[in-house]
């Protein structure tokens, strides 16, 4: 089984983000092959949830405990955390790695 890999880019400021927040985030979302599949970056539209409730795959809600706002990380997330053997509206493949680049905007 493959882990997920947190790669801190840019060190935020402020408090870390705790389950049970509701984080604010940009992000950009590859397939492991380098394909873009999505981007609120690119829909200039933070997208809004709460960490560790369940609204987001498990590998989001791992990987970004104890970010700070404005801090960026890199996840590079293993089937199981992600859409499994299932994948996601014909995008996202069966078992597939996703690579994310998230920024915390702010948490609440």
């Amino acid at each position: 089984m493959a882990e997920l890999i947190i790669e801190e880019l840019q060190t935020g400021n402020g408090a870390s983000a705790k389950p049970g927040d509701l984080a604010s985030v940009h992000y950009t979302g590859w397939l492991s092959n380098g394909k873009k599949f999505d981007s609120s970056v690119d829909r200039n539209q933070a997208f809004e949830f709460a960490l560790g409730a369940g609204e987001v795959i498990p590998g989001w809600d791992q990987g970004l405990v104890g970010i700070k706002p404005g801090g960026k990380r890199k996840l590079t997330i293993p089937p199981d955390l992600a859409y499994g053997p299932i994948g996601a509206g014909g995008i996202i493949p069966p078992n597939a790695t996703l690579v994310f680049e998230i920024e915390l905007l702010g948490i609440k």
